[in-house]
């Protein structure tokens, strides 16, 4: 005797089985279930409840690691962050520069090489620092005031219910785009506009979880993963931290 396997696995056996059942005993040629057959069953609702219940989905656990490209301001940046409530750490990429952001609580740090902060045309960097200054801070973890410039910029890439908040939104009116799927995952996808307001594909196993974003106008597309799954964030070391008290050197 085979044991049948757990959760939607097993619901999918079952139905099969009774299909076999149906055709056995009364002669008909087949049985069949739709998309959601098995599934958390969002995809049965109207759009606006769909994007009601991701928005809840995602705000019911601390943590998601989202990755992918964001365009704001002119600029395009490259994600990959980890985030939770207390805090937030990954990389941006911008211009062809790689940095690190940390957050813990309140405290935001950027480490990046001395290329970064010798930038002179200020989009990504420290917009100027000397060559002296910049290979001191060249791997550190540099302490970024609250009142600096920078702090409002980046600390947004590690904010999850900001940041969420922002990108969780589709423009225009909301409609359905049939089912797909997300590294294995079957999804189904709303659109703002038909797809011109952005699109955003649902988990359609377990909690419905945003899986991917595409963002209107062509301002980015991104994958949110590792729901749910903590992580640590800690204060680096003091041998590895740079404080340049109120204002990041000629930022």
């Amino acid at each position: 005797m085979t044991a049948i396997p757990q959760g939607r696995g097993r619901r999918a056996v079952l139905v099969s089985a009774l299909c076999a059942l149906v055709v056995t005993g009364t002669g008909l040629t087949g049985c069949s279930s739709g998309p959601d057959e098995g599934t958390n069953g969002v995809g049965k609702l109207p759009a606006a409840k769909i994007q009601s219940r991701t928005r809840t989905a995602a705000a019911s656990v601390d943590a998601v690691r989202l990755s992918g490209t964001v365009v704001a301001s002119g600029s395009t940046y490259t994600l990959d962050m980890r985030l939770k409530s207390d805090g937030g750490t990954g990389s941006v990429t911008s211009e062809g520069t790689t940095f690190q952001v940390l957050r813990i609580d309140d405290q935001l740090y950027l480490k990046a090489d001395a290329e970064f902060w010798s930038h002179e045309d200020g989009k990504t960097g420290g917009g100027g620092t000397d060559t002296a200054a910049a290979d001191k801070l060249d791997g550190k973890y540099v302490k970024v005031p609250k009142d600096d410039p920078a702090y409002k910029k980046f600390s947004g890439f590690t904010d999850k219910d900001v940041l969420l908040d922002g990108l969780l939104t589709l423009h225009g009116k909301l409609g359905t785009g049939g089912h797909h799927e997300q590294s294995g995952v079957p999804t189904i996808r709303i659109t703002g506009d038909d797809g011109s307001g952005g699109t955003l594909d649902v988990s359609l196993d377990g909690k419905p979880y945003p899986l991917r974003l595409e963002r209107a106008g062509g301002a980015g597309t991104l994958t949110f993963s590792d729901w749910g799954k903590d992580f640590t964030v800690k204060e680096p070391a003091k041998g590895d931290t740079v404080d340049y008290g109120q204002q990041l050197p000629t930022s």
